[in-house]
């Protein structure tokens, strides 16, 4: 994923930002890429960039809000999820069992 989409769905149009952006989708993506059973030297896949894409708007949005359950001030409340992929959930998994990633975790037991 590319810090302009990140930029253009948050409508930034300066530059003052880009550091701590491109740390958001790297980590983002780094997550997302652990998540798909994928290499380092792996991309994320394109059909699932809107993953990364919408990761890291909930990770721009909750800044300084790090490691907050939720937020209230003056009438407004905001709950955060544990994690931030929770409601990926699914497509992940989907990507995975298409793509042959079976998780190892899977159990099963070994008699010998």
């Amino acid at each position: 994923m590319e810090i302009s989409y990140l930029k253009t769905k948050q409508q930034i149009k300066d530059d003052k930002r880009d550091d701590i952006l491109k740390l958001i989708v790297k980590n983002t993506t780094q997550a997302l890429r652990f998540k798909l059973g994928l290499k380092a030297s792996e991309k994320v896949p394109e059909q699932l960039d809107y993953i990364a894409l919408e990761v890291a708007v909930k990770r721009y949005n909750r800044l300084a809000n790090e490691g907050m359950s939720s937020y209230s001030q003056e009438g407004e409340s905001i709950t955060f999820s544990a994690n931030d992929f929770d409601e990926f959930t699914n497509d992940i998994d989907a990507w995975k069992d298409d793509n042959g990633m079976k998780d190892n975790m899977s159990g099963g037991f070994l008699f010998l």
